[in-house]
């Protein structure tokens, strides 16, 4: 997998994202891609080799690991990753389609031998607003960024019984004769970067979070304003503009 493709294409959604979403690209791709490629594959390149059960039995070991391990731990983050970074991609392709339009908006305003490259590549570089059809695609893509990265880590704490890599596992499972002990390579370093994955999933999820909300209640608090909040008279004001009190003597 060429994770720098990736990059290249999520770089053009990080123009036209907000700032809380430039930061969540970052943590996706230094304390997650980074990791799982230059670390964590290394860490689990040996999951299978260096599984053991006191047995000689043939096939037991086998069935043993495929019964603790139904999927690695390298595979499913990878899967994890493509997942959350799809909804991107669609911001990607909802750009791309609104720049062609405003590029033949341009070219048949102007006409063909008006427009100039130095026009067409001011376009391609501008950054568009998240408004109106924009603003619902990348709310969207939220949403279901946070459904991917829930379900995913639902499904790693299913399948694993929880985030920590036990060091000794019993098997029953046919052909093994009886109960026997497996036991799993390095499973203090692999509960490290397991719970440092999720460590940096769960950041990624409030950032999508506080990301949303930056983008839903503004303008719920522009459509929901009190009433009388913009005249809303000065009481300063209001009596300094009153006149001084004269006051009538009365004599004696």
């Amino acid at each position: 997998m060429s994770w720098g493709a990736l990059y290249a294409q999520l770089g053009g959604v990080n123009k036209h994202s907000t700032s809380l979403g430039k930061i969540w690209l970052s943590v996706l791709f230094i304390f997650r891609i980074t990791i799982l490629v230059l670390a964590a594959e290394s860490v689990w390149g040996d999951e299978q080799s260096d599984f053991t059960c006191n047995t000689q039995q043939p096939g037991c070991k086998n069935v043993c690991y495929d019964h603790f391990f139904p999927v690695s731990h390298i595979r499913l983050w990878c899967l994890q990753l493509i997942f959350v970074s799809t909804p991107a991609l669609l911001v990607a392709m909802h750009v791309a389609y609104r720049k062609r339009g405003d590029k033949k908006t341009m070219l048949a305003s102007n006409g063909p031998e008006k427009t100039t490259d130095t026009d067409l590549e001011t376009l391609k570089r501008r950054r568009l607003p998240i408004t109106g059809t924009l603003w619902w695609t990348y709310t969207c893509s939220l949403f279901f960024r946070l459904i991917f990265e829930g379900g995913f880590m639902y499904a790693l704490y299913f399948v694993y019984d929880g985030f920590q890599m036990p060091r000794l596992v019993k098997c029953e499972q046919w052909p093994c004769p009886n109960k026997v002990d497996c036991f799993i390579s390095r499973p203090t370093e692999k509960t490290i970067f397991t719970i440092f994955m999720v460590s940096s999933s769960a950041i990624c999820m409030v950032l999508n979070v506080a990301e949303l909300g930056y983008l839903i209640f503004p303008p719920v608090r522009k459509t929901k304003k009190p009433p009388g909040s913009k005249d809303c008279p000065c009481i300063c004001g209001s009596l300094s503009q009153v006149s001084p009190l004269r006051f009538n003597t009365v004599d004696g």
